[in-house]
């Protein structure tokens, strides 16, 4: 991969449901009842239970780190949110590389590049989170000892099941 400033990502398209609003809640530890009980959501006038920050966090990285492949490490999400994100929403995240640090070939780790991506999330009411990603990516030898299964955390071909 060799990416380049204004090179554009190619769009990921998220149906935002309940169980996602819900179980992103839940896994981010975020038990504000807006996330997860529509009537606590109205009573404080919502019209319905919305995504958290948090779930917006982790579609975000999950979104540049899959452009950029199983040797890039995520180093920091700075997001803005917007308009809320509702049961029935499709989040629409785009993205666009703003800036490739190139590092020296002796670099630790194998990196090769830090690539900042400038995101935007949008769905029916607009602009939901819009922000700046950074990654660093590693060249296969910077991952020692792992095969490409392995690096993105499947089981080794020949590892049996214990029954």
């Amino acid at each position: 991969m060799n990416p380049h400033a204004g090179e554009p990502l190619p769009p990921l398209e998220i149906p935002v449901t309940r169980t996602l609003i819900v179980s992103g809640a839940l896994a981010s530890r975020d038990f504000q009842d807006v996330h997860h009980d529509a009537e606590a959501a109205r009573e404080k006038g919502s019209p319905d239970i919305f995504m958290n920050i948090l779930t917006t966090n982790g579609l975000v990285g999950r979104y540049v780190t899959g452009w950029a492949g199983p040797h890039a490490a995520l180093r920091k999400v700075a997001v803005r949110l917007g308009v809320p994100a509702y049961p029935g929403d499709t989040l629409a995240l785009s993205g666009r590389v703003t800036a490739v640090t190139y590092e020296a070939p002796e670099a630790p780790g194998g990196e090769s590049a830090t690539v900042e991506v400038a995101v935007r999330g949008a769905g029916r009411l607009g602009d939901h989170v819009t922000g700046t990603v950074t990654v660093t990516l590693r060249t296969a030898a910077g991952q020692e000892g792992a095969s490409p299964g392995e690096e993105r955390g499947a089981a080794p071909a020949d590892r049996k099941d214990a029954s």
